[in-house]
C-alpha cells in the first residue's frame, strides 16, 4: 500500500509541476476545474444524491459557478482585490464554522445532515478553493505561489504524521478521525513555522517586501486550514459510512481526498497575501 501511495503521489507531482510549467493560465484554470469537478461528482455521492443523472446535474452546477466565478471577477484580466478578498474573507468564515462543527460532531450533524446542506457544503468546499488557486496562479510566478501552497499543505500533513505517529497520545477530534491526535498536530504547526523560516530567506529582496512574521502568519494559518479541510471532509465521510470518497487514485482513495486540504487552504492563502500586499 505504501508503495502504491509513494507511485500514485510521484506521478501527481509530476503532472501537476508540468501543467504549471507549461500551461497558461486558462489552461491550468480548465485543469484545476475538471479536478474540482471529479470531487464535485465525488462529493455528490457523499450528500446522498444517488441517481446519476442528478449527480450530474450538480457537477454541472458546481462547473456553472466555477465559469461564473472566473468570468465575474476577471480573473488574469483587470480584477480588482477588493471583491476577492471580501470573498475569500467569508470563505475563511465559513471554515471556521466548519470547524465548530467538527469539534461538536456527532451532535453537530443536526445542522448539515440533510441532502440540500450537504449540496451546499460540497459548493462552499469547492468553489472558493478553486478561485482562490487560479487567482494566485494570475499573480506573477503565480505557479511558484501554488508550489509554495501544495507544499504548505504537505508539510501540515508530514509533520503531523511522524510527530503524532511518535508521540501522539491526546485525540484530536476523536468522533471524526481517531488517529489524528494533537501531538501531531503541533508537529504540523512546527514543520509548516520551518518551512516559513526556509522560504523566508531564500525570498529575493524579502526585507524591502514582506516580513518574516507575515510569511510565518500566511504559511502557518494555511496549515492549519488545511487540518480543518481535512477534518470536514472526513466528518462527511464518517457519517455516510465511507472510509474515501473514491477510488481513482491507488494509495490516496478519490480525488477529494486529495483535495480536502487544499480546499480549506487556498483561501486563506490567498486572503493571507492579500492582506499583506503582496
Amino acid at each position: 500500500m505504501l508503495k502504491q501511495r509513494v507511485i500514485t503521489a510521484v506521478i501527481m507531482a509530476a503532472i501537476f509541476l508540468a501543467a504549471i510549467a507549461w500551461l497558461p493560465l486558462a489552461g491550468l484554470a480548465l485543469l484545476f476545474g475538471l479536478l474540482v469537478a471529479m470531487g464535485a461528482w465525488e462529493w455528490s455521492s457523499l450528500a446522498g444524491l444517488n441517481n446519476p443523472a442528478i449527480r450530474f446535474a450538480y457537477v454541472l452546477l458546481i462547473c456553472l459557478l466555477m465559469g461564473g466565478a472566473y468570468a465575474h471577477y476577471q480573473i488574469g484580466g483587470e480584477s480588482r482585490p477588493e471583491p476577492l478578498q471580501s470573498l475569500f474573507g467569508l470563505a475563511c468564515l465559513w471554515w471556521s464554522v466548519a470547524l465548530l462543527w467538527v469539534k461538536g460532531y456527532p451532535g453537530s450533524a443536526l445542522f448539515w445532515r440533510s441532502v440540500p446542506m450537504r449540496m451546499v457544503l460540497g459548493v462552499l468546499l469547492l468553489v472558493p478553493a478553486w478561485l482562490a488557486s487560479v487567482y494566485l496562479l494570475s499573480f506573477p510566478r503565480g505557479g511558484l505561489l501554488m508550489i509554495v501552497l501544495v507544499m504548505v499543505v504537505a508539510a501540515a500533513d508530514i509533520g503531523a504524521y511522524f510527530a503524532g505517529r511518535h508521540f501522539g497520545r491526546h485525540k484530536l477530534a476523536e468522533h471524526v478521525s481517531p488517529k489524528k491526535t494533537w501531538e501531531g498536530f503541533w508537529g504540523g504547526v512546527a514543520a509548516c513555522a520551518i518551512l516559513a523560516a526556509v522560504l523566508w530567506t531564500l525570498m529575493p529582496g524579502r526585507a524591502d517586501h514582506i516580513g518574516l512574521g507575515a510569511v510565518l502568519s500566511i504559511i502557518v494559518i494555511s496549515g492549519l486550514a488545511s487540518v480543518v479541510g481535512d477534518l470536514t471532509v472526513s466528518m462527511v465521510k464518517r457519517e455516510s459510512g465511507v472510509k474515501d470518497t473514491g477510488s481513482l487514485l491507488p494509495g490516496h482513495g478519490g480525488v477529494l481526498d486529495r483535495l480536502d486540504s487544499l480546499s480549506a487552504a487556498a483561501p486563506v492563502f490567498a486572503l493571507g497575501l492579500l492582506l499583506v500586499g503582496w
